[in-house]
């Protein structure tokens, strides 16, 4: 039997089109605009072998909604075509998901919500929405930014005037054929970027690496960290999270993410950093407690504890506050309060950090351990508390400076400066805290005690000073 060769897809399909058109009229359904007229069949005829035989062969094999595209736009149906098309771009960036690593890529699209624990084989992409699917791999780099914005599109228009959706609108040919080419050339012909090729092998890597990285490892994978893009830092950063805190991890994997985590932190942005904390504090919620022990232990690697959220801190810097303080008056003080001093400052390292409604107790509580208990041994202050308590003073500033100088009014301060040693650590701590305020109000209170404490161990309650202050010490 000879070979047929169909040049064009109309020849085969256009007497079955008319054919199907006079069906539905004898059925009295309507046919008028169900198919593309001729001339549109046409056009996609005239043009589909260009763009299909673009594929190489075993891209093709497989693409059967392609199939359904072409028989779909030679029948001119185009608004089921324009499904057809959008189903292989959905398969397709899947594979490109499931390749780059599952991991990876769920830990991106669903990794700050509860529901992160249901998603871990690839039958479970089916169960993100497409637009997510399709932010996802633009996030991590599966997809160039012209190709996303094009596939944007091109899911509107499906979500708009598919056949999925009731609408008047008529997709022409070249509308169509332009999709298509979309799909071709850069989804079907497309390979993920190699920066997020290399953090996709990079994570399979560590997974399986027992033995321990050694320093010119370390300090050649932070160098990397450094030149990826920070999205890509950021949802590598999610990623090795999520296998430091599974329970069943190696814990030669686990000391191997502990040598990396710190430099890759600080690659990453605030926002990267407080969408973890909120996964934390989600293990606590659910009761998840072996998982939260070891993101809270990864927390404390990365020097991350200001960026749990701010339920959690609350807890724990009061908790904290009230440790400090009653450390700073027990047996053997100077000891046993520097490891407490660490944490709290873990936790409040910088202004931002400071919560509004604990400010007051942090900063009396340091600023009674910076002053000390007046003995002559170290000056009375705790020699390993002492850069952390100056640490925190000093980014008090305009915001948190009235709360120092409030400090000197409470009880078990005022009682401490009757102490000379206690004076003069009073007036050093009152100095560290001016370096960094601005307002010239605030500069004037500030001045008058650093004038007069050593001398007058009541000027901080004084009626001149309490007039001074009155705009930002509630007296009452």
């Amino acid at each position: 039997m000879s070979d047929v060769v169909v040049k064009k897809s109309n020849e085969l399909i256009d007497p079955q089109a008319q054919l199907l058109v006079e069906f539905l009229k004898e059925l009295g359904l309507p046919a008028d605009n169900i198919i593309a007229d001729q001339d549109q069949r046409r056009a996609i005829g005239d043009n589909l072998h260009t763009v299909i035989n673009a594929l190489p062969a075993d891209a093709k094999t497989d693409a059967r909604y392609l199939s359904r595209f072409v028989i779909g736009a030679g029948f001119g149906l185009f608004d089921y075509s324009l499904n057809a098309i959008w189903n292989e771009v959905v398969i397709h960036l899947r594979r490109k998901a499931t390749v780059y690593g599952l991991d990876i890529f769920f830990d991106s699209a669903v990794g700050g919500s509860k529901a992160r624990e249901f998603y871990k084989t690839e039958d479970d992409l089916a169960s993100l929405k497409d637009s997510v699917l399709l932010d996802t791999s633009y996030k991590l780099e599966l997809i160039s930014e012209t190709t996303y914005k094009k596939l944007k599109h091109i899911l509107d228009m499906r979500n708009n005037v598919g056949i999925s959706h009731p609408t008047t609108y008529s997709i022409n040919a070249y509308e169509l054929l332009g999709w298509l080419q979309t799909c071709v050339s850069e989804v079907l012909n497309d390979n993920p970027t190699e920066a997020a090729l290399q953090v996709q092998s990079f994570v399979s890597n560590l997974k399986t690496q027992l033995a321990p990285l050694d320093n010119a490892a370390v300090q050649g994978l932070s160098n990397r960290f450094g030149q990826l893009p920070s999205h890509l830092c950021g949802s590598l950063l999610r990623t090795i999270f999520g296998i430091y805190v599974t329970v069943d991890t190696d814990p030669a994997v686990r000391k191997n993410i502990s040598l990396i985590a710190p430099s890759l932190w600080g690659t990453c942005s605030d926002e990267t950093k407080y969408k973890l904390g909120v996964v934390l504090e989600g293990y606590n919620v659910n009761l998840y407690q072996d998982k939260h022990a070891l993101g809270s232990q990864f927390f404390g690697i990365v020097g991350g504890n200001a960026y749990k959220s701010t339920s959690e801190r609350v807890i724990i810097v009061d908790d904290l506050i009230t440790e400090l303080h009653d450390k700073h008056n027990s047996w053997d003080n100077f000891h046993h309060e520097a490891p407490v001093a660490a944490q709290l400052y873990s936790y409040n390292p910088d202004q931002a950090s400071v919560l509004g409604n604990l400010a007051q107790r942090l900063f009396k509580t340091v600023l009674m351990c910076r002053i000390g208990n007046g003995v002559s041994y170290n000056s009375g202050v705790s020699p390993g508390g002492k850069p952390y308590y100056e640490a925190m003073l000093s980014f008090a500033g305009d915001k948190f400076a009235p709360h120092v100088m409030a400090s000197l009014g409470e009880f078990e301060i005022r009682n401490r400066l009757n102490n000379s040693i206690c004076r003069q650590h009073a007036k050093t701590a009152l100095q560290i805290v001016k370096a960094n305020v601005i307002n010239q109000r605030l500069l004037e209170c500030l001045d008058f005690l650093i004038d007069r404490i050593e001398k007058d161990p009541g000027c901080g309650t004084s009626a001149d000073f309490k007039k001074l202050s009155s705009g930002y010490i509630n007296w009452s």
